[in-house]
């Protein structure tokens, strides 16, 4: 039986977290994230925060464990050490994918951080999963596999995603607020993980398990705030791509009609606002993106200004290039 129900945590650990990761891509309607780099976050989580976290917490467990003994350190490990190390650890990735030109603003920090997070929720996961397997107990598996799926692993993907939109929200502004974003956002992070895990712990310790009850309704809570926030700045980069693409109208790039629908993720897949001839996803694509470098030309200085005016200048051209194409 240990030996099936580690086969099985195999699949438990990997084809929730996968689905998870499929959702979030494709809640990013207005502009969605090239799969190739979004799947390196993930990949980061599933592999290299990994490591990285295991190395940190093998650090920071010494001194806890020489101040205050090792059954102190193996209690409240989980709360002095885990959010301080592993936070950093997942969202390492994000340092690195924010000079991307893929990341524009504090959507994509939160779709990029949950791609991590959930890559580390993967490998965590496995590892818990087999280590209750390897007992027997079909039950206590089974508890296993369902609170950590649906509430730690999850946790770990809203945790990252705080510090993902702090970074993606200060992207494209002023030292100040970048100065100011990344404590915010590693503060959200880390306090998200440090109450989850402290709950768990003082149910245990304590021997009150109305605790860990209170703690999955508390988190509820947190994953509804975090999912609003996602929601608002979806909105804003809506409003983004509308108000650059009114801006284009004027300027005679591309028709009224056109932009109306493609500001509107619920429109621009359907109706009969574009003409025979025209490939509409190159073309959608092309526009969006056209809108958001322009947010981005305005917003950035130096040599990024000058890249960012060179790619409005060839989207330009490729979205008349595209509408010539129309037929009749």
């Amino acid at each position: 039986m240990a030996i099936l129900l580690v086969l099985l945590s195999v699949f438990c650990a990997a084809i929730p977290m996968l689905t998870f990761l499929g959702i979030v891509w494709w809640l990013d309607r207005n502009d969605r994230e090239p799969l190739w780099l979004f799947g390196l976050t993930f990949l980061w989580g599933v592999i290299g925060s990994i490591f990285m976290a295991l190395v940190g917490s093998s650090v920071a467990m010494a001194p806890l464990t020489w101040l205050f003994g090792p059954k102190f350190a193996d209690q409240w490990s989980a709360v002095l050490v885990a959010p301080v190390i592993e936070e950093p650890s997942k969202a390492a990735i994000l340092f690195a994918v924010m000079f991307s030109r893929h990341f524009d603003n504090a959507a994509d920090g939160f779709v990029y951080g949950a791609a991590a997070g959930l890559g580390f929720g993967m490998t965590e996961n496995f590892l818990y999963f087999s280590d209750v397997a390897s007992y027997g107990d079909v039950g206590a598996w089974m508890m296993t596999v369902i609170i950590r799926t649906f509430f730690s692993a999850v946790m770990h993907a809203c945790a990252t995603s705080c510090v993902g939109a702090a970074l993606g929200w200060a992207r494209f502004r002023g030292i100040l607020a970048k100065i100011v974003c990344l404590p915010v956002g590693f503060g959200c992070a880390m306090g998200m993980h440090a109450l989850w895990n402290g709950m768990l712990t003082m149910s245990d310790v304590a021997g009150m398990p109305e605790l860990s009850t209170l703690n999955f309704a508390l988190f509820i809570g947190e994953f509804m705030v975090v999912f609003t926030v996602f929601q608002l700045a979806l909105w804003d980069e809506r409003a983004t791509i509308r108000r650059e693409l009114a801006d284009e109208v004027q300027q005679g790039t591309l028709p009224l009609a056109h932009a109306s629908a493609i500001a509107s993720t619920f429109r621009r897949g359907g109706g009969a606002w574009l003409p025979a001839g025209i490939p509409r996803w190159p073309y959608v694509r092309a526009v969006v993106t056209l809108g958001l470098r322009k947010h981005q030309c305005r917003n950035s200085g130096g040599s990024t200004h000058a890249f960012y005016a060179d790619e409005v200048l060839r989207l330009r051209a490729e979205v008349k290039g595209l509408l010539s194409l129309a037929r009749g």
